[in-house]
């Protein structure tokens, strides 16, 4: 009898049985495929939003369980994406819950070789320091042929290709404002 229940359970037979040749409809399902359910299936709340990401605007549709983010999928009503994401909008979830995500601010002194815990206060003094120090130090008011410059080549700002669109431009507007002049993001190279 057994020898029986494993023959009939076939797939080629299943799909010969069923009048499925090619296998793309039930015969192609396993006792394991019947069981799988969607990740969405358990969401309370969907939300529809857009990719942070690039400018381009693909929609986004967020689910949400106990107040927790559980899958992000294209939006098939948006006529940017049509329900398609690239590989970094795709990505999203794991960028918000990877547990690899820093939610400290580490520092690596000048020669260490450990990083090390500031406040995020004593951070943004530094950096500030640091940035009004290479600005007046580097500052070019003229070139050499006399003509206006206001500028500083002493900074250089490359941003970072998972910081959304608005940080970005307002990254852009600072360093503009300081004179910067190197300024490029990850996500256009």
């Amino acid at each position: 009898m057994e020898m029986t229940t494993r023959v009939r359970s076939w797939p080629v037979l299943r799909q010969l049985r069923e009048g499925d040749p090619l296998g793309l409809g039930r015969a192609a399902r396993s006792d394991r495929s019947r069981m799988l359910r969607a990740r969405i299936d358990d969401a309370q709340t969907v939300a529809s939003s857009i990719c942070p990401y690039c400018a381009v605007g693909c929609g986004q549709l967020l689910y949400v369980k106990d107040g927790e983010l559980v899958q992000i999928e294209g939006d098939p009503r948006s006529p940017v994406s049509r329900g398609r994401l690239c590989p970094k909008g795709a990505g999203t979830l794991g960028y918000v819950n990877s547990p690899l995500r820093e939610y400290k601010v580490k520092y690596r002194r000048p020669y260490g070789t450990e990083w090390e815990e500031l406040p995020l206060e004593q951070a943004m003094d530094m950096i500030a320091d640091r940035v009004i120090e290479t600005r007046a130090s580097t500052w070019q008011e003229t070139d050499a042929h006399g003509n206006a410059t206001k500028r500083t080549l002493g900074i250089a700002n490359l941003g970072g290709a998972t910081l959304d669109n608005e940080e970005n431009y307002l990254i852009k507007k600072l360093m503009t404002s300081l004179g910067v002049v190197q300024v490029e993001n990850q996500a256009r190279i």
